[in-house]
């Protein structure tokens, strides 16, 4: 554990998933994880409903389809390059432990806000979860740091190595680590590094090379935030555009373009 680290206290704010448990044991390596509160991920079926109303019936429609015809089959496919990336990395993607883990409805929740006020930590470390509410993140007073899978603020939203080489802008097809505000993505950036894929990466790849590339950049952000060190970066030039998920068709269209898998 860092010498820094001594007595302070870091939380991780997180959904449930593989990154989370990457996140929780390099973190936990570096400097000891409290606590992890995990909240529970909104249905599908209300996913899809926000999905609809805001981009329309034929978009979810080529979503759903790229999903089922192109993301399931090409992660099967992939397994080795995805566990040749972990051991490269020395990603350990094991479980967060149950007696770490304090369960929540939602990261919003009234629960949630009392359980991080009771908590007092330093640091809140935040991983895959819905956007999280003014009301929360005024609740207490440490900063709250994510890793978003992205360069900020050109590739908002999700999926953001993938669109930036579809836009052939490798020189924007990275990783972020920033700190939180109640928009998406627009918090102020603490550090940014890009990731050079290969011709064995896809679609399905790419977010663990983002993770790999991102880890070092969070340990320091969390490292500085304990000291009260954070120092902000000017972000790149460029058009902010907030991304979804590719739909069928514009898969196709940009493999066939420039070959982006």
């Amino acid at each position: 554990m860092s010498a820094v680290a001594t007595g302070k206290k870091i939380v991780l704010l997180a959904g449930p998933g593989e990154s989370t448990d990457i996140l929780f044991h390099a973190l936990d390596e570096e400097f000891g994880v409290h606590r992890v509160i995990i909240e529970t991920p909104i249905s599908q079926q209300q996913l899809l409903k926000r999905r609809t109303q805001k981009l329309g019936y034929a978009t979810v429609a080529g979503q759903i389809l790229f999903k089922l015809l192109i993301a399931v089959p090409l992660a099967k496919a992939s397994q080795l390059r995805l566990k040749n990336i972990r051991l490269q990395a020395k990603l350990d993607n094991r479980p967060v432990p149950d007696d770490r883990v304090l369960s929540v409805a939602s990261v919003n929740s009234a629960e949630c806000i009392a359980a991080l006020q009771e908590l007092q930590a330093d640091v809140i470390v935040v991983n895959g979860t819905r956007i999280i509410s003014k009301k929360v993140l005024t609740s207490v007073s440490c900063p709250f740091i994510n890793t978003h899978a992205g360069i900020t603020p050109l590739y908002r939203g999700v999926h953001g190595g993938y669109w930036a080489l579809t836009q052939n802008d490798r020189a924007h097809c990275g990783v972020s680590v920033h700190l939180v505000d109640p928009g998406i993505d627009t918090g102020a950036i603490i550090a940014q590094a890009l990731i050079e894929p290969t011709s064995e990466d896809n679609f399905v790849t790419y977010p663990l090379l983002q993770l790999a590339a991102g880890l070092p950049l969070l340990k320091q952000a969390v490292y500085d935030a304990l000291r009260g060190e954070v120092q902000l970066k000017k972000p790149p030039t460029g058009e902010s555009r907030l991304w979804s998920h590719p739909t069928l068709a514009e898969y196709l269209r940009y493999r066939r373009m420039n070959g982006t898998q």
